[in-house]
C-alpha cells in the first residue's frame, strides 16, 4: 500500500467512527515516518495518541491528536507478504482512540496492556523482562489473563504439592486439560502448552512457587537469585486417566 493509499484509507476509516467517540479529538495525522521503540530498534509504533488537558473535566477541556506512522506499517509489512494493511490500520485507529477515551475517565487499562505487550516482546527477544507482566493483561477469569492473542493461566504451588503431582490440570475453553508435570517448579515457570485453541495465540500455564513464611524469611536472608524457567508440554483433555 502506497502512502497516498494509506492516507486515503485512514481518513475514510476515521469518517466511519461515530462522532460521539471523537469528542475532544482534533483529528488524525498521517506521517510518512516510522517510529521505532526507544529501546528496541525492531519494534515499531504504528500509532500514538497525544493528549493535553486544558482544564479539569470532560472532552470539552481535553484535546487529542491521533498520529499514524505509515513508515512503521511499511517496515512491518516488509517481512510479511500477507500483511493485513486495512485490518491493522483500523485496529491502530481504534486502539489510539481508546487511549483518548480512557484518559477522559482516568482508566489506565490500555496502558497496562501496552506494558504487558512490551514486556512480552522483551521476553521474546531474550531481554530482561518483568516476570509478572501477564498480570497487566486483560483479566478474563480469576487467574486467567489475555495478552495480545496469548492466554496465561496462573497456578500457585507449594514445592511439596508440586512434586506429589504427576499431572497438572487446568480449565480452558470449556474443557479440563492436563499436562505432565515439568521436572522443576522454579519461582515462576512458563509452560508453553500445545493443544488448546486460542484463535491465533497459545496457552501458557504459569506455575508460581508459593512460599511459606519461613521460606520467605530464608529468601530475604540469602538474597538468592530469582529462578524463571520456560518449558513446553502437550495437553490432553482429561478423560479420567490423568488423576
Amino acid at each position: 500500500m502506497t502512502y497516498e493509499e494509506f492516507e486515503e484509507t485512514a481518513l475514510g476509516m476515521w469518517e466511519e467512527v461515530p462522532s460521539l467517540y471523537k469528542e475532544g479529538i482534533h483529528g488524525i495525522v498521517v506521517k510518512r515516518d516510522s517510529e521505532a521503540h526507544p529501546e528496541h530498534a525492531d519494534y515499531f509504533t504504528m500509532g500514538m495518541c497525544f493528549t493535553e488537558p486544558y482544564s479539569s473535566g470532560g472532552p470539552d477541556s481535553t484535546r487529542s491528536i491521533l498520529s499514524l506512522y505509515y513508515g512503521s506499517f511499511a517496515k512491518i509489512s516488509a517481512s510479511d507478504p500477507e500483511f493485513p494493511w486495512e485490518e491493522e490500520l483500523w485496529e491502530t485507529i481504534t486502539h489510539e482512540l481508546r487511549h483518548h477515551l480512557e484518559f477522559l475517565v482516568e482508566d489506565d487499562a490500555l496502558e497496562q496492556m501496552d506494558y504487558a505487550m512490551e514486556q512480552a516482546h522483551r521476553r521474546s527477544e531474550g531481554l530482561d523482562f518483568d516476570p509478572w507482566y501477564f498480570q497487566s493483561g486483560v483479566s478474563i477469569a480469576p487467574g486467567v489473563y489475555r495478552v495480545d492473542d496469548d492466554i496465561y493461566i496462573e497456578q500457585r504451588w507449594r514445592s511439596n504439592q508440586f512434586r506429589d503431582r504427576e499431572w497438572l490440570e487446568f480449565d480452558w475453553d470449556g474443557h479440563r486439560w492436563a499436562i505432565l508435570r515439568p521436572g522443576e517448579l522454579g519461582d515462576v515457570h512458563y509452560v508453553w502448552v500445545t493443544g488448546p485453541d486460542t484463535s491465533g495465540g497459545q496457552v501458557q500455564l504459569v506455575l508460581v512457587r508459593e512460599l511459606s513464611v519461613w521460606e520467605r524469611v530464608g529468601r530475604l536472608l540469602s538474597r538468592g537469585p530469582f529462578e524463571m524457567i520456560e518449558s513446553e508440554r502437550e495437553a490432553d483433555v482429561v478423560r479420567g486417566d490423568h488423576r
